[in-house]
């Protein structure tokens, strides 16, 4: 008989909170949500004013069991699930299944898992938060009703497996409007006329581009107007007209919030956001060090930068005693005003735990991710960098040209971090040479240089995630499934890091924006966001919310399901003929990728797997390299004459003349 139970959401964490707490304490693990609607039906009770019907979750039978049995011998039990409004509904199914006095049973919460915190927690219980599990409740119901009312109607007007969702339709239509913007988009030619000068005898070159005519902005559109300006440059004198010197400061990132450690991982360390926030999930929860599991980081769904006192002294003395006083520089960040702020920034927990330290205790990818985390939050207390700048307007007759160039004066904050962008980077401009008013440069070459406007780029995970924040659209703890499911569903495909939507999604796109305009509707699915939020703050009741919405909603539904005519999606078809029958095969979906098989089906039942060839040649043989992928779905390379002629295998993408031999195996993939 313990004195004290505490329950928490998974394994890990128990093992971490136990070292923790001497005495008569058990600590268990309830494994997630213990309760949830039904698979098979709606689970929502329309006539009895949207009640949900819970049912305890197949395969927990014996775990609830356990818990009743633990619960009912303890003095006291304590709920540590998660601090989130999901982990509060989960104290609250607990709450409602333990058939134990609740008096005995209290809430605690703790942002990280370390000795003060989880202490400070049990010493500090508090009851369960009825405004934060109604939140989570208006979520859970309003998107079940979305879910299971429209999705039957996609069954019957498309196809049988298909979903919408109220965040995922909006992501898809994103996606949908973004490439229909590339489609129509049309390039405009601009030209750019650049100068390599130099002061008078010396070497070092410098580039300035034409900017202005008679003072007045210069924009180039033809090749017409570019001989123009050149019959007027190429005899100039070239003189200074002004020269402005100049400090730039940079100031370093907020620490991480959920949506801002999605994107750094993306483009710094190639994580999709679900493997960010399993990867994020163990490194809270707790990993196996010497002295015992240990939680690395704080709590990984938040959109505050906010961090404690205590973390920032912390911060404070190691960038003291590492990098020296003029590297440190007390900051605070200002929250963004739709953040909930229940949640400190994503932090180390343990400022002492390097990532070097510990790297013998991480997998891989722990040990990019943690450091990622912790470079960032080091970074944020550090001191600006600072740039020593240049900016020169040179005259050239009527002409102006334009110069600048910068140099790193001191590092600062990107001695450890440096912010990633999804944007293409302009390369770093060293500094100009000393240049002084009314100084003649001489010319050395004119170099006119043709462009084209660009159409927006394509949508990446992060950069969707970045777009869907903006737009107040989901929370933190959203982003990663949404994009999960819609990539699942074939809404949308990955190539290379880009999100294109298929022609399915293009199609189940335009269903909900000409039938169920609030659901793809932006500003409606924000409006939602903010009422989830005053329900969990107290200020709406989440039935209200809930009733609002239904009534207007299920006239749509009926209205579609009506008046909409079944919708043909025609396949993609291929190049490939069917030996069989002779027709074109066309581009399937199954459990395992994509496919060919016959248009002809069911009299012709002819498949194929698609075979994709990459146009470098096998190092070993000069034969054909075929793509393959591992169980795990990780591609590897393999010439078409493997294992009969050539042994050539490898998981590194070959080069154009590389060598290989097989004694070279640091890169073969084992069989």
């Amino acid at each position: 008989m313990a004195d004290k139970l505490i329950i928490v959401e998974s394994p890990a964490k128990a093992n971490t909170i136990k070292k923790f707490l001497g005495g008569n304490t058990k600590v268990i693990a309830s494994m997630g949500h213990i309760r949830d609607l039904p698979k098979s039906k709606l689970g929502v009770d329309i006539e009895n004013d949207f009640e949900p019907q819970y049912i305890n979750i197949r395969g927990k039978g014996n775990l609830i069991k356990e818990l009743k049995k633990d619960a009912k011998t303890a003095k006291k039990v304590y709920l540590a699930t998660d601090p989130d409004r999901e982990g509060e509904a989960i104290a609250w199914h607990l709450a409602n299944l333990l058939d134990v006095d609740h008096k005995k049973i209290t809430r605690v919460t703790f942002n990280e898992i370390t000795k003060n915190a989880v202490q400070n927690a049990i010493k500090s219980p508090r009851e369960i938060d009825q405004n934060l599990v109604d939140a989570q409740q208006a979520r859970r119901v309003l998107d079940r009703i979305v879910g299971y009312k429209i999705s039957p109607v996609l069954w019957k007007k498309v196809r049988r497996g298909l979903s919408a969702g109220r965040v995922q339709s909006v992501a898809v239509k994103l996606i949908v409007d973004r490439e229909e913007e590339i489609e129509k988009f049309i390039p405009e030619e601009y030209w750019n006329i650049y100068v390599d000068l130099t002061k008078q005898n010396n070497k070092k070159v410098f580039e300035a581009r034409v900017a202005n005519k008679d003072g007045k902005k210069l924009e180039i559109h033809s090749k017409h107007e570019v001989e123009e300006i050149l019959k007027t440059i190429e005899s100039a004198e070239y003189i200074v007209k002004e020269v402005k010197k100049g400090e730039k400061k940079k100031n370093p990132a907020p620490p991480f919030t959920t949506s801002t450690m999605q994107q750094e991982a993306s483009r710094k360390i190639n994580f999709t956001l679900k493997k960010t926030m399993s990867v994020a999930q163990g490194l809270y929860e707790g990993i196996k060090l010497p002295s015992g599991h240990t939680g690395l980081i704080t709590y990984m769904r938040t959109d505050s930068t906010r961090i404690s006192n205590e973390a920032r002294e912390m911060a404070k003395d190691y960038i003291l005693n590492t990098y020296g006083e003029k590297y440190y520089e007390n900051r605070y960040y200002r929250t963004n005003k739709d953040a909930q702020d229940a949640h400190e920034a994503i932090r180390p927990a343990h400022i002492e735990l390097t990532p070097d330290d510990i790297k013998e205790y991480l997998s891989s990818d722990q040990y990019k991710l943690y450091k990622l985390i912790y470079n960032r939050f080091m970074a944020s207390q550090m001191a600006s960098a600072v740039f020593d700048t240049m900016q020169v307007t040179i005259k050239a007759n009527n002409y102006e040209l334009k110069a600048s160039g910068q140099n790193l004066k001191f590092k600062g904050f990107m001695t450890l971090y440096i912010e990633g962008t999804d944007e293409a980077k302009e390369e770093e401009k060293g500094m100009l040479p000393s240049l002084e008013e009314n100084e003649k440069l001489e010319k050395h070459e004119i170099r006119p240089k043709q462009s084209f406007t660009e159409p927006p780029a394509r949508y990446t995970e992060a950069s969707l995630v970045k777009a869907l924040e903006e737009k107040g659209i989901g929370r933190p703890s959203t982003y990663s499934p949404t994009i999960t499911t819609i990539l699942e569903r074939r809404y949308i495909e990955k190539e290379q890091k880009q999100l294109v939507p298929t022609e399915l999604g293009r199609i189940v796109n335009k269903i909900l924006t000409e039938n169920f305009t609030d659901i793809v509707n932006e500003e409606f699915t924000a409006n939602i966001e903010n009422r989830f939020d005053q329900i969990s703050e107290g200020n709406e009741l989440w039935k209200n919310v809930i009733r609002e919405f239904y009534e207007p909603f299920i006239k749509e539904v009926e209205k579609v399901e009506n008046e909409l005519e079944h919708v043909e999606i025609k396949e993609k078809e291929s190049d490939v003929v069917c030996e069989k029958c002779g027709r074109k095969m066309v581009y399937k979906f199954g459990r395992f990728g994509n496919f060919l098989a016959c248009p002809g089906y069911p009299e012709c039942k002819n498949t194929k797997a698609i075979i994709e060839a990459i146009d470098v040649p096998c190092p070993c043989c000069g034969g054909k390299v075929i793509v393959k992928k591992s169980r795990r779905g990780r591609k590897f390379y393999v010439c078409e004459n493997n294992p009969e002629k050539c042994e050539y295998i490898s998981w590194n993408k070959p080069k154009v003349g590389e060598i290989w031999t097989p004694e070279n195996k640091k890169h073969q993939v084992k069989k």
